[in-house]
């Protein structure tokens, strides 16, 4: 097993190795070395401290887990000043998601620095953003806030938060729709029809029908949004189909 278990060894060459290792990755030096060394250890080793507490990444993960929320939640506030909460938390969250974590821990190949006594092939994918996570963490306690700061800015921030690709401002469902049903062969059709109801507003309402079924509803105070709004809810019923047509 070609693992880095001597990470912890007391040999200055291997030490040497995974320090110089780190501080590429970071951009700037550690201070203390042991930390960082303590974000890599899988709770396999089965390590413990001085005081009998568990050794292990884990702890590191959670601390790193706040910490990136909060320097993204940073971020998106200050560059998205009309955002309400609740559009602030959901671009967070696709920002940190697990399967961004997990490429970002993968693109940085943190698992070459895992100290653990299972084979690589038995990992599961969530190891790459949790050992992303915890090394975030150690960052934190090792050098604090700024530097914590700079690294998710250089690492995380500047090469992949595009605001209006995270908004899907590009995305226009009713196209998708289309498309899909242009290449699976499938007939489609848009009924608008006026929809006043109780509202001052005039309101336009929308049934998208593709076959022979009705598959969205929608209304709008326009025909083009009701449109678009019946076509995102069809998209949304329909999403594993539309994003895996070989299914």
């Amino acid at each position: 097993m070609k693992f880095s278990s001597k990470i912890f060894n007391s040999h200055p060459k291997t030490d040497g190795n995974f320090f110089s290792g780190i501080k590429k990755i970071l951009g700037f030096k550690p201070k203390d070395i042991d930390i960082y060394k303590k974000a890599f250890l899988h709770r396999s080793v089965n390590k413990r401290d001085a005081e009998g507490n568990p050794m292990n990444y884990e702890r590191l993960e959670f601390l790193g887990d706040a910490m990136l929320g909060t320097i993204i939640s940073k971020h998106l506030y200050n560059e998205v000043p009309e955002g309400d909460e609740g559009y602030l938390t959901k671009m967070r969250s696709k920002i940190v998601s697990r399967k961004h974590l997990n490429e970002l821990g993968k693109d940085l190949e943190l698992l070459r620095f895992v100290e653990s006594r299972i084979p690589k092939s038995h990992f599961g994918e969530n190891i790459h953003g949790n050992v992303f996570e915890a090394l975030v963490g150690a960052i934190y306690l090792d050098r604090g806030y700024q530097y914590c700061e700079k690294f998710i800015n250089a690492k995380v921030i500047d090469p992949y938060v595009d605001i209006e690709q995270l908004e899907g401002k590009v995305i226009s469902y009713k196209s998708l729709v289309i498309e899909w049903c242009q290449k699976q062969k499938k007939t489609f059709r848009y009924d608008v029809y006026e929809d006043t109801g109780n509202d001052e507003l005039k309101h336009f309402g929308v049934k998208l029908s593709i076959g022979d079924k009705i598959t969205a509803k929608a209304r709008a105070t326009s025909k083009k949004k009701a449109e678009e709004k019946a076509s995102k809810r069809a998209y949304f019923a329909l999403q594993s189909k539309i994003e895996n047509p070989q299914h």
